[in-house]
């Protein structure tokens, strides 16, 4: 293939290595080869499978990606169990929920994953904010990482953005104290704050970091859990139980 038609081949493909699709895949991949030896030997179609995922689920980088391509076919072989087997409206109640809590849009971000209940609280002895500071957690969930932020500051004014409308509505409910907002995080505005919290994933470090960097003040304050952004040194890192880490960045003058 010439050098051109495979620069030009490469973005038509780059959707496929969008997650969730690579887990779609892995799983596919993995009940075709369940399907295609069961007929010979059932304790080798098994195997086989489950070593599939496995190592289909190496290459990922975060945990939770490998835990969930490793995981995804034993999970949906004990869920088609007999004595576990879902009617056909089950399985089309489960993916409408699924589909409500994660819309398309939102597969770019991260999961759910609650923030720690004690994760944030050394970050106010190295951050000081005064009573009336702006907060954001950008991505809010369903408002744990608002909960963390409320008792590492609270006298600061937390808001949360979070695109999910069903995890939006009970961070909302959980938080009322909290200004939640149904929103894009990455549309949102973070000009005013004095402080926005990030519980995402590593690609999505460098484009928050050009986000802060666009639109807030210098001397701001950019938050991170378990993930740094490549290439910046942190202006401060914190342990945030015994297997976290909290990054901490100030905003530079902008030139």
């Amino acid at each position: 293939m010439p050098i051109s038609a495979a620069t030009g081949l490469a973005p038509r493909l780059a959707w496929l290595l969008r997650w969730p699709l690579p887990a779609l895949l892995s799983w596919a991949g993995s009940w075709a080869v369940y399907l295609l030896l069961r007929p010979w030997q059932a304790t080798l179609a098994m195997a086989g499978a489950v070593l599939l995922g496995l190592a289909l689920a190496l290459p990922h980088g975060p945990r939770w990606r490998r835990l969930m391509v490793a995981g995804g076919f034993p999970l949906s072989l004990l869920l088609s169990s007999p004595g576990l087997s879902l009617p056909g409206w089950g399985w089309l109640a489960a993916l409408a929920l699924l589909v409500l809590a994660y819309p398309r849009r939102a597969w770019q971000d991260a999961p759910l994953f609650p923030t720690p209940h004690a994760a944030l609280q050394d970050l106010p002895a190295r951050i000081a904010l005064r009573p009336d500071a702006l907060v954001l957690d950008a991505g809010c969930g369903v408002g744990d990482g608002l909960r963390a932020l409320r008792r590492a500051y609270p006298a600061a004014r937390i808001h949360g953005v979070e695109w999910s409308r069903p995890w939006a509505w009970l961070a909302a409910l959980r938080c009322p104290w909290a200004t939640v907002r149904r929103g894009d995080m990455w549309a949102e505005d973070w000009s005013g704050f004095a402080l926005v919290y990030l519980f995402q994933r590593p690609e999505s470090m460098p484009r928050a970091w050009a986000k802060a960097c666009q639109e807030m003040h210098a001397g701001s304050i950019l938050v991170s859990l378990d993930f740094a952004i490549p290439g910046v040194a942190p202006y401060a890192q914190l342990q945030a139980g015994s297997a976290r880490r909290l990054w901490v960045y100030q905003l530079p003058a902008r030139p």
